[in-house]
């Protein structure tokens, strides 16, 4: 497959790159590590705008029909930009739960919404450290859930959400309003994730898929939202960098640029070959989109993502010295949300474990 972007989809990556410089503020992301609940409203306001909430989400439910491809573009200008707002990956992820397994009904009554902005949604399948329990503790039965999903990213002001679940002692995805679920904010390092634990009591739920079709279904869907995050991840290890080219370019040492010095010459090449090579993934694996060996290029896309985003943000720290942990410096935006997307849908162990299981085509 190809590793190169079209025209088109090079348009969407210079305009996402385009508009995201000019509207964000790192004096506002400043703030909102400060407080619970809040996210980076003029960011959301400005995906709205630009259309990206409706990209992959198909033209007969008012989406622009578009995939894995171009929303992977906009993700990383937004990785670039440490955007604060979780809704474009675990938004992607609950619509095409039900794109795939919707019944009409709950397509036309929640996709448009979903595409146009109006409805924030997210995917809740993790319980403790399983990202996808093989039978989880929340139970659906009767037309209601019952349970807590705990640590579910933008889960403080979602409306709906995409729900992992069992069903007569079998896996089920069911999708849930949230207006009467209890929601328990998470204060952690990166508030603009909107961590929280949903506690559901009798809430209300449709059965989307069952048994065998909805493991499937639930592992495709993890899939596709760590292609979005291995974007994400691809875009802040890229900006960091060029942070720490441009930094090590213009910071002087014994009367020459620190760059000059192998110890930091060599740590930015290095670095120059984890981001290219996460890159490559990405691309790939959202090329990959449909085939039989989505999982695999997804697996990977993620692990090398990870790898890179992680190294880049500490790195390029480290370059700068004392400066780097400043506060106002602003590194540690990055150095967060590095963390904070290297465990969500699923930390190191269940990709490199996923992969070791799409290699020899056995499950553990």
């Amino acid at each position: 497959m190809s590793i190169l972007h079209d025209e088109g989809q090079q348009a969407i990556a210079t305009e996402s790159r385009r508009v995201l410089d000019a509207r964000t503020s790192k004096v506002r992301l400043l703030k909102l590590l400060e407080v619970v609940g809040e996210y980076d409203a003029p960011f959301w306001e400005t995906a709205v705008e630009q259309g990206w909430t409706a990209l992959a989400i198909p033209e007969a439910h008012g989406g622009l029909g578009l995939g894995l491809i171009e929303l992977g573009l906009v993700a990383q200008a937004s990785g670039a930009a440490t955007a604060g707002a979780p809704f474009l990956t675990v938004g992607y992820g609950a619509a095409q739960a039900l794109v795939l397994a919707g019944s009409d009904a709950v397509k036309a009554a929640w996709l448009p919404r979903l595409a146009s902005g109006e409805v924030l949604a997210t995917v809740a399948f993790a319980e403790g450290n399983a990202p996808l329990p093989p039978v989880p503790a929340v139970t659906f039965d009767k037309g209601v859930l019952n349970g807590t999903k705990h640590g579910i990213p933008a889960a403080i002001t979602a409306d709906v959400a995409v729900v992992w679940a069992s069903h007569a002692g079998r896996p089920a995805l069911v999708l849930a309003e949230l207006d009467s679920v209890v929601r328990k904010p998470i204060r952690s390092f990166d508030n603009s994730r909107l961590y929280a634990d949903l506690v559901f009591a009798q809430t209300p739920a449709t059965l989307l898929a069952e048994g065998e079709d909805a493991r499937a279904l639930a592992l495709d869907l993890l899939g596709r939202m760590a292609v979005i995050t291995a974007h994400e991840q691809v875009g802040g290890a890229e900006a960091l960098l060029l942070i720490a080219r441009d930094y090590a370019n213009t910071r002087k040492a014994f009367g020459q640029p620190i760059g000059a010095f192998q110890s930091v010459k060599h740590r930015i090449a290095e670095l120059y070959g984890l981001v290219e090579i996460a890159r490559a993934n990405a691309i790939h694996a959202a090329a990959a989109e449909g085939s039989d060996d989505f999982l695999l290029a997804a697996a990977d896309a993620r692990i090398s993502a990870t790898e890179a985003y992680d190294t880049a943000a500490r790195d390029c720290v480290q370059v700068h010295g004392g400066i780097g942990v400043t506060w106002e410096q602003g590194l540690h935006l990055h150095m967060r949300r590095s963390r904070s997307l290297a465990i969500e849908q699923g930390n190191l162990l269940f990709w490199e474990d996923l992969l070791v299981d799409q290699l020899t085509g056995e499950t553990a």
